[in-house]
């Protein structure tokens, strides 16, 4: 097939590659010329198919996605196809798809995980849409998804949003198992019972019900670097998890371990937390047990 890729960082140009060594031909448009196969977005639409071309947008979720569907809008045609994979949240689909729909373009949402390693490892997709808008890029699917059973590395989760909410959902999990690891690390050093922390969590990687993707990672960076000793321990979240919990109160399901895992995440960034101090202080005043100094200002 015949598409163009709008958004060429580290997913975008790794899904190209793995497109063109596919067999599909691929255009890629990004703001960086060094990696853009044309100036511009119009550029790219006119070097596609008229009536039946394909456009997958891999740019940073919110007002530059908009931006990008908003100008497809006005220079691709009916019968055109729009396909989002970047990390919207699930609400911005449905205006999307009506921006397009005027226009008589078909959009699709589309999860995408599998990070670097998707290039050759394959990514996991997650579409939402219309029927007949999937049947019409599953060879693109099929090219980037894993290698063995469709149904293991891609699924039509529904109608427009759909990819995107079962992306959210996904990446909610992920923090919680990412936690989960992250504290058993911690445990076992902390410990000292056990002397060999990486060793120990590498012999989970086969055989138990813990081994995990993630683990093996966390394994490759243990190996690096055992005690994690050139890594600072702030850690960022893409919004994903904050709009998982945000679903959860909204539809009152209980998620205690991803709604801790987003809480922790938030706690990395504290150089002092306000909230321990208040606990100390308050230990303190009612056992007078005893508080540390607080660090003196660098």
């Amino acid at each position: 097939m015949q598409l163009g890729i709008v958004g060429l960082g580290r997913m975008g140009a790794n899904m190209r590659e793995r497109l063109r060594r596919g067999g599909h031909e691929v255009t890629g448009f990004d703001r960086n010329p060094e990696v853009s196969d044309v100036e511009s977005l119009a550029d790219l639409v006119a070097a596609l198919p008229a009536g039946q071309r394909v456009v997958w947008i891999m740019v940073p979720a919110g007002d530059i996605t908009r931006g990008v569907v908003t100008e497809l809008a006005a220079l691709l045609t009916e019968g055109d196809l729009v396909i989002e994979g970047g990390n919207s949240h699930y609400v911005d689909d449905a205006k999307h798809a009506e921006i397009l729909a005027e226009h008589g373009i078909g959009y699709l949402d589309v999860g995408v995980s599998g990070g670097v390693w998707g290039l050759e490892n394959g990514y996991g997709l997650m579409a939402g849409g219309a029927d007949a808008d999937i049947e019409r890029a599953l060879p693109i699917f099929d090219t980037l998804r894993p290698e063995g059973p469709r149904d293991e590395g891609f699924v039509h989760a529904g109608g427009v949003g759909a990819g995107h909410y079962a992306k959210m959902v996904h990446n909610g999990i992920e923090y919680g198992l990412m936690q989960a690891y992250a504290e058993g690390f911690e445990l076992l050093g902390a410990s000292g019972v056990v002397t060999n922390v990486p060793g120990t969590m590498k012999a989970w990687s086969r055989g138990t019900v813990v081994r995990s993707w993630l683990l093996d990672l966390l394994v490759e960076a243990l190996e690096e670097d055992p005690q994690l000793a050139k890594i600072d321990d702030w850690v960022e979240d893409s919004g994903e998890g904050r709009w998982t919990v945000d679903e959860a109160i909204d539809h009152a399901v209980p998620l205690p371990v991803i709604s801790a895992a987003l809480f922790a995440r938030f706690a990395s960034r504290q150089v002092d937390s306000p909230a321990m101090k208040a606990v100390a202080a308050l230990r303190h005043q009612f056992g007078g047990h005893a508080t540390k100094p607080a660090h003196p200002a660098p």
